[in-house]
């Protein structure tokens, strides 16, 4: 199962992709459900970089450290969670900036889950509580950037 948002933004997609560049700086004011954001090593935006979120989804705390499994500077930011187990029921979780022309794009947000029907009608609350949280996100993210720009 795929739970999915994308929204256009007139700022090029390099533009989108530096909000996550400085994703230390932003989390916080990216939504206000965001709780705290560190980065695990101190690499930053890079392949294999660890980080730690906490946030609030659905009136639920939740904290994951996630590891950046690909990235395409200016393109696409991957990630999943560090822990195994999670990770089998969330292998990936992706960000991605699609050109729309020389000044504008569209960010397509993802996150993969591994449930059949019978488990995404038992959590739809749940799952109805994140695709709320990844609409604002998107629509939070394009105020920022584009007022920035």
């Amino acid at each position: 199962m795929q739970l999915a948002e994308s929204i256009d933004i007139e700022v090029p997609p390099e533009r989108v992709y530096r909000f996550f560049e400085r994703m230390a700086e932003n989390y916080l004011r990216w939504h206000p459900d965001h709780q705290a954001f560190r980065w695990m090593d101190g690499r930053g935006l890079a392949t294999g970089s660890r980080f730690h979120l906490e946030e609030r989804i659905g009136g639920k705390d939740l904290a994951r450290t996630m590891v950046i499994t690909r990235l395409e500077a200016g393109r696409l930011l991957e990630f999943a969670p560090d822990h195994w187990f999670i990770r089998l029921l969330m292998p990936r979780l992706r960000f991605r900036m699609v050109p729309r022309g020389a000044r504008n794009c569209r960010l397509e947000a993802e996150i993969h889950v591994r449930t059949g029907p019978l488990g995404a009608w038992l959590n739809r609350r749940e799952f109805d509580a994140v695709r709320r949280h990844m609409r604002e996100e998107c629509e939070n993210l394009k105020g920022i950037v584009e007022t920035e720009a």
